[in-house]
């Protein structure tokens, strides 16, 4: 009997172990899931718009298309998901131009045209490098930042190093260390997680105002994530706004996510 009990938990310890390192090894294939497209691939949309190229300090060529509208509100710096490119996602921003606001939305290293290595710090930087772009041509009081999902995390991040007008989360998670945490509760997750995107630490020094929009029905980042962002203590002024039943890939078909886009944008 013992020595039975005592191979069963050898076949359970190693079977953590094995999961464990393949969790390690493979997180980076779990967090992005990049879609590539050909250097020549032509862009086809009805509305105008620019595609354009920004150059890295570490060699990356990033991608990104620049809607343009003829006397904009102002303008979207918009960083989508973890999944797609821009052919896709140049379809989503449609509705920021159909509010009259010229959009700029880039695709991140390995995703669609863009390319580079992927890194937290790198990221970031090039979030930040899509923002100074837009300065060249745009006050800051003209910006926009608005992320989903993943992209959250860089909307974030520039909304505390500059000045926007405003700052708009579309089903954000508090940090990947949070996530990570709730999907394999069994394991250490932040130990060796090498992207930790700790977004409710950068929220803590946004200066602009925040809006916030959760569906209670998302399964992909559960929705405490929002509810413990709306806590936390912040510059400026913070919104949350709940939409009872919505996932994370339905919140633009809900009556208050497009009444509250309309009232703030």
């Amino acid at each position: 009997m013992k020595r039975r009990l005592k191979k069963i938990l050898i076949v359970i310890a190693s079977l953590y172990v094995v999961i464990f390192v393949a969790l390690y090894l493979f997180q980076e294939k779990m967090i992005f899931l990049p879609e590539s497209l050909p250097q020549d691939y032509s862009y086809s949309f009805p509305e105008n718009f620019e595609e354009i190229n920004l150059k890295t300090n570490d060699g990356a060529v990033l991608n990104a298309l620049h809607f343009k509208v003829e006397n904009p509100k102002g303008v979207i710096l918009y960083f989508h998901g973890n999944a797609g490119e821009l052919s896709r996602w140049g379809i989503v921003v449609q509705k920021f131009i159909e509010m009259q606001y010229d959009v700029l939305v880039m695709d991140y290293r390995t995703y669609g045209k863009s390319t580079g290595k992927l890194s937290q710090k790198s990221l970031y930087n090039d979030a930040q490098l899509f923002y100074d772009f837009l300065l060249k041509n745009y006050r800051e009081d003209e910006i926009v930042v608005y992320g989903r999902s993943l992209g959250t995390t860089f909307a974030t991040y520039v909304a505390t190093k500059n000045h926007p007008k405003r700052l708009i989360l579309e089903a954000p998670f508090y940090s990947l260390d949070e996530v990570a945490s709730e999907r394999f509760p069994i394991y250490p997750m932040s130990w060796f997680l090498k992207y930790h995107f700790p977004t409710n630490q950068y929220l803590k020094e946004v200066s602009c105002p925040i809006t916030i929009f959760h569906g209670t029905d998302d399964t992909t980042v559960n929705y405490k994530n929002s509810e413990k962002l709306s806590k936390i203590k912040t510059k400026g002024k913070l919104t949350f706004i709940t939409i009872p039943g919505g996932t994370h890939h339905d919140l633009g078909n809900y009556e208050v996510y497009e009444k509250t886009l309309d009232s703030i944008l």
